[in-house]
């Protein structure tokens, strides 16, 4: 196959390893900054990569910006997708993302190519889950003056994600409140020994909140609620760019927001990209047979 990876974070450093043990030939493109090292890896650029042939485009897990912009660490460049670019590639390329975006979802429909969102799948994002956790708790212990113990946590989203942040910090004997707007997952948290509420009671909730994890990528954290938090309350908000809280209110306020996607890239990169690297070869290897027996029909 003929793979290109554009952009991506330290976990793309495993997903590179694995996908040429199995002899594909790969492109990276925003990896100027990267060492060499890599057999049947090629570094290029939007403008000089032979796209008439690509199978696979591989995005960064967190997709694309509303600008376009594609993320990379490995690059002092910013990289921008467009349209006519997308549009070369054969009709057969897949695009794997981690997430959408609108944008991304519009890009991929004017140019009428496919798009698999890998952390849709309940095992992928469930196993990167457990560093998003860790991180999150990470960032509570730094940036917080109280121990997690005894410590009023909430929690908004009771998501693959939410579920084990709420349970670690109730491990480690956090009192953790969780908010969120389906019924059957309060009723999860409940049966969990957490205290479940519904979405529309977020503004009493955080009254004596010490830390409010949000994991809802929608304007959950709005200067109403932001005004009912206690002064030393800590926002960590791990939901997709641009997050679910209103940082600018929170900053008038002078409460501590902090916006952290990501956090697997940041606190276990290989643990979390061996992951990755494990569905993103088990696809492709799908997609190469497929494609493969249509071509012997």
């Amino acid at each position: 196959m003929k793979i290109a990876i554009i952009g991506g974070d330290l976990r793309y450093i495993e997903v590179i390893r694995r996908l040429t043990k199995l002899d594909a030939t790969v492109y990276l493109i925003g990896y100027d900054q990267l060492d060499d090292g890599f057999l049947g890896v090629e570094k290029t650029s939007f403008a000089t990569i032979q796209i008439g042939q690509l199978d696979a485009i591989i995005l960064p897990v967190n997709g694309m910006k509303h600008d376009h912009e594609i993320d990379s660490v490995f690059s002092g460049e910013k990289l921008y997708l467009t349209e006519k670019w997308l549009g070369n590639t054969p009709e057969k390329t897949k695009i794997y993302t981690g997430i959408s975006t609108d944008t991304l979802s519009l890009l991929v429909k004017k140019t009428d190519r496919e798009l698999i969102e890998l952390m849709n799948r309940d095992d992928l994002a469930i196993y990167n889950s457990i560093p998003t956790a860790e991180g999150t708790l990470m960032l509570a212990i730094q940036n917080t003056n109280v121990t997690i113990h005894r410590s009023n946590v909430v929690v908004t989203g009771f998501g693959r994600v939410g579920t084990t942040i709420a349970r670690l910090f109730h491990s480690l004997g956090a009192n953790v409140k969780v908010v969120a707007k389906e019924g059957a997952l309060r009723a999860r948290a409940y049966e969990m020994n957490l205290d479940p509420y519904p979405l529309e009671e977020l503004v009493h909730v955080v009254k004596d909140a010490d830390m409010i994890v949000n994991t809802i990528p929608a304007l959950v954290i709005t200067s109403e609620v932001i005004s009912k938090m206690p002064s030393h309350a800590f926002i960590i908000d791990i939901a997709a760019y641009p997050g679910g809280t209103n940082f600018e209110f929170a900053k008038k306020r002078a409460v501590k927001a902090l916006l952290a996607p990501g956090l697997p890239g940041l606190v276990a990169p290989k643990t979390a990209g061996v992951q990755l690297a494990n569905l993103l070869s088990t696809l492709l290897k799908t997609q190469w047979e497929k494609e493969e027996g249509g071509k012997g029909k």
